[in-house]
């Protein structure tokens, strides 16, 4: 037993010591601003993964920031839509070549403006408003009618854009950068919510994918010839991405299914590409119906679990699915611990279910918890012969 701890340990320090930055390495750059106004940065030269970009320092927020936390639905579609945008992004700019910066060009005004109804010249009348604010991406509300009817039909579709800026080092100009392109992620609701008072009860609708679908890239197209009008994004590459959000009550992210790319100066969207990402709750009656396989070593490992602890029944886990293959499994096991010698001990037995269970091709991490916080770690990446085990103390 003393001999495990001792290796996790060192596992631990060998991990911490190979993800450590090295800030002796970092590039110090020039961002171009325009032709009289540069900046000095720091490009780190160390990159965590071949997944990730290196990000532009000091960190600049975006104008934007903030406002995905009150327009989406859940933590879990906020971490998806931030970091599978990412994952687009990499289709159209080579992670080796750009480095990321958070979205300067859309401010809260701006989002916030296009996130809202269009509205009738009456409507414009009595908002005070004029006909060159009319920017609302989402479809007008006659105003005239039956409430629920009116929803039905004219759902919001919209819920959020994000803006990511990708920069690329300027040609015959070492460590100078400059902005090389934009991705844009369109957050759109699977399911439109409403009141028909002040505070009154929430009713709700859903959306038909395919309406979605059609009424997304209708919005997408409308976005790129909005950012083709400002100075700074006139001539850039744009990739819009469209992704759409799960209910509230969902305990899974939505995802991303389709994404365009814009050719550098033009406004015309060019033909779709279909992103087949999606997240499968374990268990559920969708992974057994549509992922039998992945559902057997679920349940398979879920009733080895249980067989520890007879009484325990929290076995949950989320399967990230791209083209249809399981590619990642995050499984949380929450349980009551006597002491830190059992905790140590089910560690050990987890550990060597993981190995039994799952095929080598999938990624797998498991976090044991209890009432007192965080218990274990065990990660297990691809044809990795021995996982990585931390034990927290």
């Amino acid at each position: 037993m003393k001999k495990w701890l001792q290796m996790t340990a060192v596992s631990v320090v060998l991990l911490l010591s190979a993800c450590a930055p090295n800030f002796q390495q970092e590039d110090r750059v020039v961002q171009e601003k325009d032709d009289e106004n540069n900046e000095k940065a720091i490009i780190p030269k160390y990159k965590i993964s071949e997944n990730f970009y290196r990000t532009i320092m000091p960190f600049e927020p975006s104008e934007a920031r903030g406002m995905v936390v009150n327009n989406l639905n859940t933590r879990y579609d906020i971490h998806e839509f931030e970091t599978g945008l990412m994952r687009i992004a990499q289709n159209s700019f080579d992670t080796n070549k750009y480095v990321f910066k958070e979205g300067q060009y859309l401010d809260s005004q701006t989002v916030a403006s296009w996130l809202s109804r269009k509205y009738t010249a009456e409507q414009l009348k009595d908002k005070e408003m004029k006909e060159e604010d009319n920017v609302g991406l989402n479809p007008v509300d006659p105003g005239k009618g039956d409430l629920h009817d009116r929803n039905k039909k004219n759902p919001i579709y919209l819920a959020h854009i994000l803006e990511h800026n990708y920069l690329e080092e300027v040609n015959g100009k070492k460590g100078t950068y400059q902005l090389g392109g934009v991705v844009i992620g369109l957050a759109l609701n699977s399911v439109h919510y409403y009141r028909l008072e002040d505070y009154g009860a929430v009713y709700e609708t859903k959306i038909d994918h395919a309406e979605l679908e059609r009424e997304g890239k209708k919005i997408a197209g409308e976005v790129v010839k909005r950012l083709r009008q400002m100075e700074e994004l006139k001539s850039v590459p744009i990739t819009i991405a469209l992704f759409e959000q799960e209910s509230r009550s969902s305990v899974t992210p939505g995802n991303f299914f389709a994404y365009a790319e814009v050719p550098r100066g033009s406004s015309n969207l060019g033909g779709w590409q279909e992103v087949r990402e999606n997240y499968v709750l374990f268990p559920s009656s969708e992974a057994e119906q549509n992922h039998r396989d992945d559902m057997t070593w679920f349940s398979n490992f879920k009733q080895d679990v249980e067989e520890y602890f007879p009484n325990f029944n929290g076995v949950v886990g989320k399967g990230f699915y791209l083209d249809g293959q399981l590619q990642d499994l995050n499984i949380n096991i929450p349980i009551q611990f006597y002491g830190k010698s059992e905790a140590i001990g089910f560690t050990q037995y987890v550990t060597g279910l993981v190995m039994e269970h799952f095929p080598a091709y999938v990624s797998v991490q498991v976090s044991v918890s209890s009432v007192n916080g965080q218990e274990a770690l065990i990660v297990r990446k691809p044809n990795q012969d021995e996982p990585f085990v931390h034990v927290y103390q």
